[in-house]
């Protein structure tokens, strides 16, 4: 019960703070691959709760308010968009910003639904591998080292 409840938490801190689910967990105690299933889990289901809500007041807000104009800031970061697309933010955005917050950015860009969630997920699990892998062998080498 005690690994079900440390598990649980590291998918809260996930869902909730881009860096915290991975340190959490392993200081927690538990198995690197557990931390990193369950981080991964945790920032993916705050992905789906942004998209499902993010999608339907897009939908609803869209025909009332129109797209707005655009401004030089705006136009930016459309560039980067028409240049890399759905499989950039995906990829990138976890690291940077983390999933919920690049999902917000997708779906206000005019993403679709579907293909965001795809690559936001493979960009999320990339993301929390290499952290899991990193957090871990810099704590084993910590302690190689007090030995």
């Amino acid at each position: 019960m005690e690994t079900v409840i440390k598990l649980f938490t590291v998918l809260g801190v996930s869902d909730l703070e881009l860096w915290g689910g991975i340190p959490a967990g392993l200081a927690l105690g538990l198995h690197p691959l557990a931390v990193g299933i369950t981080a991964a889990a945790g920032a993916i289901l705050a992905l789906l709760v942004v998209l499902i809500l993010g999608d339907r007041m897009r939908q609803w807000l869209l025909p009332r308010h129109g797209s707005g104009r655009e401004d030089t800031r705006a136009g930016r970061v459309r560039q980067i968009w028409e240049r890399y697309g759905v499989v950039g933010l995906g990829l990138l955005a976890p690291l940077v910003t983390g999933a919920p917050l690049g999902g917000v950015v997708g779906l206000s860009l005019g993403a679709p639904v579907r293909s965001l969630l795809l690559w936001m997920t493979v960009g999320t699990i990339l993301r929390r591998t290499g952290l899991t892998a990193a957090a871990w062998l810099g704590l084993s080498g910590i302690m190689a080292l007090l030995r």
